[in-house]
């Protein structure tokens, strides 16, 4: 539950009160002027984990206590705080579809009470869930920012500490209505970054995007990158998402056709081909081209990725590329595979049909793809 505010402002912001930013203080454009509200949501995370007896694991409470040691988060530059943490709180690994609409569910309840929201999130899964909100999120006109960390708060060294307080600040003191991760010293949408490393703190990129901000010295954000949505008159509004039969495929020299078939049979509805380059696959084994045409004949939507993380998909730009496109695949443009599969899911819930489907693949819904026409 959503802890009291009495509670909150005696552990995060003691001795605080309602008064402004200094006149003086020099103002980043952008920035608010009047001290804002932001709720900290804990699903889990390394950022939230504490030593077991069996490695890190996560521990209920442990990141109230950890942030009662922050002095930093009292300063008068800083927002209110309150925090709402799960239970239990989630190793990202775990995470659900189930969570993904908990999660949407509790910042629409909350939508009015905040300015903004910081998701603190295992790094494991945090790009699929920044690739889920958006499309669930309709209507967002407040900054909701995913965070975590590859070493917990607790530890001497961390980099939970400067990712927390920075997505803290970015959810407060900017526009920003849009699903986004911070972590590293970069600002991304949500539903263009991929995790990229297992072990360094810049564990997030977004290859095909760029950074909406960035950290140094100062911090800057980039508002002509930033969405700008349309004011929506009835305001925030959850769209449901719904487990869906969608897979991932990924080429190889001498994929074996076969294990290809098994794969393409019903009740599967979409298959994200994971191809060469611009797009291209093995045009000449006519057994794969054949398995590929028959499963879009049968309504099977083949989403064509390329296996590169920079660049998009131009399926006409080889021959072998073209045969696919011929036999029906369609092409998923610079999107990334887990925004890719959020939007299948998103669209296969809205009972579209498979033609339909295809369409909707080609139009930029949420920000997710760059190129419309290939």
């Amino acid at each position: 539950m959503l802890c009291s505010s009495i509670q909150c402002r005696r552990t995060l912001n003691t001795q605080r009160n309602n008064s402004v930013v200094n006149k003086n203080q020099r103002v980043s454009q952008g920035v608010a002027k009047q001290m804002k509200k932001i709720c900290i949501i804990n699903t889990g995370g390394t950022i939230g984990m504490a030593a077991g007896p069996d490695g890190l694991r996560p521990e209920a409470g442990f990141i109230e206590k950890q942030l009662a040691l922050m002095p930093e988060l009292n300063n008068p530059s800083m927002p209110q705080i309150a925090v709402q943490e799960y239970d239990p709180v989630i190793d990202s690994s775990n995470i659900q579809i189930a969570d993904w609409l908990k999660l949407a569910g509790d910042i629409a309840r909350q939508y009015d009470q905040f300015d903004g929201f910081v998701v603190m999130h295992g790094t494991d899964t945090m790009a699929y869930t920044a690739s889920a909100l958006p499309f669930m999120l309709r209507g967002l006109g407040k900054p909701v920012i995913l965070t975590g960390s590859q070493l917990p708060l607790g530890e001497v060294r961390n980099d939970a500490r400067e990712n927390l307080k920075t997505a803290i600040i970015l959810a407060a003191q900017y526009v920003i209505p849009e699903v986004c991760i911070y972590f590293g010293d970069q600002l991304l949408r949500g539903c263009r970054a991929t995790k990229c490393s297992a072990s360094s703190f810049n564990a997030f990129s977004s290859p095909n995007y760029p950074p909406l901000g960035t950290a140094g010295t100062e911090l800057e954000v980039f508002q002509d990158r930033v969405r700008q949505v349309p004011q929506v008159v009835n305001g925030l509004k959850v769209e449901s998402l719904q487990q869906q039969e969608i897979a991932t495929f990924r080429l190889f020299p001498g994929v074996s056709v076969e294990v290809l078939e098994n794969v393409l049979q019903r009740p599967l509805k979409a298959l994200i081909l994971e191809s060469f380059g611009d797009g291209n696959g093995p045009a000449c084994n006519r057994g794969f081209v054949e398995c590929i045409q028959q499963a879009c004949q049968a309504g099977i939507v083949i989403l064509n990725l390329s296996q590169c993380s920079h660049g998009s998909i131009r399926q006409t730009a080889y021959e072998t590329g073209t045969v696919l496109q011929k036999a029906g695949v369609v092409s998923g443009h610079d999107m990334t595979v887990e925004a890719a599969l959020a939007k299948l899911m998103y669209l296969f819930t809205r009972d579209l049909s498979a033609e339909d489907v295809k369409t909707e693949l080609q139009r930029n819904l949420v920000g997710e793809l760059t190129e419309t026409v290939t």
